[in-house]
């Protein structure tokens, strides 16, 4: 029902947009599925393909996103000539030579979730030393923690996914996990977990400032035109409108998360 009830906003959202013809030209771009940010099984391919295509559509321009793991995608979508970039990333400045960044299409809230029975209690970062997190390989969550991980003031062991994770934080092989506030709502309300499990699980938000992300398009001559034209585009469209209806339209993220 609450997919249904998207879809129909979703349609209505594409309906107010302007038209243009059904062979206009399509931009191709890889990623993760991270719903609910970029899923296929989300109408408009999930809140940031949403706005991707808004963007796009005032350029005159389709959208197609291809899914795989976020290392293949990195590398399809930054090198691969049948794409024009990969989305959507935190800009880092060990990420400038690698594309051109976009302005912001939205933004990521990083938390810490841990067991509520065995709480993880930091009011920094630096208060996570000695804790085993789990993160999730060629993720970057910013970069002050991504510093004190490469100098080994923190310990990490980087999975596959987010889920993969989350499983893992359950079944005790974690004491907490990075996430992102958001996709950790929408994983605990997909209906794989159980009430006890999801109960189980508490948060702290405190330790990350909010994150714009952006597209990254291709470190290219072309990649550069894109992105210089998309920027300029973005800036013509009401994203935080489209935001604001898309979680609407999915009853906000699924479930509150629990602080300890």
């Amino acid at each position: 029902m609450r997919l249904l009830r998207l879809a129909s906003l979703w349609a209505g959202m594409v309906l107010g947009a302007p038209a243009f013809a059904a062979d206009r030209p399509v931009m191709h771009f890889a990623t993760e599925e991270w719903p609910p940010f970029f899923s296929n099984a989300l109408p408009g391919n999930g809140l940031t393909g949403a706005l991707l295509e808004a963007v796009l559509g005032q350029m005159g321009y389709g959208l197609k996103i291809d899914y795989f793991p976020w290392k293949r995608a990195m590398e399809v979508g930054l090198h691969d000539p049948r794409y024009v970039g990969v989305v959507a990333m935190f800009r880092t400045p060990e990420r400038e030579a690698l594309c051109h960044f976009s302005d912001p299409v939205g933004s990521r809230q990083t938390i810490v979730a841990f067991l509520a029975d065995k709480p993880v209690a930091a009011a920094t970062l630096n208060e996570l030393h000695g804790i085993r997190l789990g993160t999730v390989s060629g993720y970057s969550y910013g970069e002050q923690f991504d510093g004190m991980v490469r100098s080994g003031q923190l310990k990490v062991e980087a999975g596959v996914n987010d889920e993969a994770n989350l499983r893992k934080l359950l079944h005790l092989r974690f004491s907490a996990i990075v996430i992102e506030k958001r996709m950790l709502s929408y994983l605990l309300a997909s209906g794989r977990y159980t009430p006890a499990e999801r109960h189980r699980i508490a948060i702290a938000d405190h330790l990350f400032s909010e994150r714009a992300v952006h597209v990254c398009f291709q470190h290219t001559a072309e990649g550069l035109q894109l992105q210089q034209a998309f920027s300029k585009a973005a800036r013509g469209v009401d994203l935080a409108r489209i935001e604001r209806d898309y979680w609407r339209g999915i009853g906000e993220t699924g479930l509150p998360l629990a602080r300890p």
